[in-house]
């Protein structure tokens, strides 16, 4: 097989498939492009389809780094039944007509659950409770609870109420923070109007820059192995930028560093010819690189 090491080093975008875990997404990338070095950023569960941000080579450093603080959802909740997982792969562990629940009760509480808010977690979540991940532990049988975390909903639109029977689904878009539980919006929502709720569709549109318009299908990258994105764009995409000389360009590629000039955020820094050279942090009275995109070796 040809070395790909080098030029398909970069951020993949995939648009995931139901019923596969992100590590299956892991593992058919590491045979497409014939590397062990493959990773992933922010979890889908098998349920989910969507964005799926994977590193490739020397990119999966990138991944650690990355600002993926917003996510965006497409989303479908029923109202009338909650289960055990707060999604449709749990079992259903109660019921209650929803018919009578009004558009304008829906609509103040989907307002209730928008803005800064303290979520309660789904106890099948990866979250890890005494050094063991919740949803290991609810097969199990064993019972705990989570504590509630902060997190901001910035969107809770409904787009869509489509009554059947004695239940109710909403087509809903959401654009959240990161470590915010849709499954837990919809649980919470039918607990706060009393008749249980339950996630029953989930795709991922978002993830910080990357949307649906950079993914490509698993199936597609077999096909032909290629990154959504070089490591250079990339690292140009998600950091700001600040502009180096080609001197600078040169000591920070071989592990040196910058003057700092006053920011605390990660930056790109980009020579004259308008490549990323490294990511860099300021720390005193240096700017060291925290990740050299661009070594001296491949200048």
């Amino acid at each position: 097989m040809a070395d790909l090491s080098i030029e398909n080093a970069g951020l993949l975008v995939i648009d995931k498939a139901p019923d596969m875990t992100s590590h299956d997404v892991v593992a058919q990338c590491r045979k497409a492009f014939g590397t062990r070095r493959v990773g992933h950023a922010g979890t889908l569960d098998p349920m989910a389809t969507g964005v799926l941000v994977i590193g490739i080579e020397r990119a999966t450093k990138l991944l650690g780094l990355l600002s993926l603080t917003t996510k965006s959802y497409a989303a479908t909740i029923r109202l009338g039944a909650s289960t055990t997982t707060d999604d449709a792969e749990g079992e259903t562990v109660e019921t209650a007509d929803a018919s009578a629940v009004t558009d304008e009760q829906i609509a103040a509480g989907v307002a209730a659950l928008t803005g800064d808010l303290q979520q309660v977690p789904a106890k099948v979540s990866a979250i890890k409770v005494d050094g063991r991940r919740a949803h290991a532990l609810v097969r199990t049988g064993a019972e705990f609870d989570l504590p509630p975390r902060p997190v901001t909903v910035a969107k809770f639109d409904v787009l869509e109420v489509r009554r059947e029977g004695e239940f109710v689904d909403l087509d809903v878009a959401v654009d959240c923070s990161a470590g915010t539980y849709i499954r837990s919006l919809a649980r919470d929502l039918g607990a706060d109007l009393g008749v249980g709720g339950h996630l029953t569709a989930l795709r991922r549109t978002a993830v910080g820059p990357f949307t649906l318009e950079h993914a490509r299908s698993l199936d597609e990258v077999i096909a032909e192995p290629g990154v959504s994105l070089g490591i250079d764009a990339a690292a140009k995409l998600c950091f700001p930028h600040r502009d180096i000389s080609d001197d600078e360009a040169e000591s920070i590629s071989q592990g040196r560093w910058l003057e700092p000039i006053g920011r605390k955020e990660i930056y790109t820094v980009v020579d004259p010819a308008g490549q990323a050279i490294a990511l860099v942090q300021e720390r005193g009275r240096r700017a060291a690189s925290v990740m050299v995109v661009r070594p001296a070796t491949l200048r």
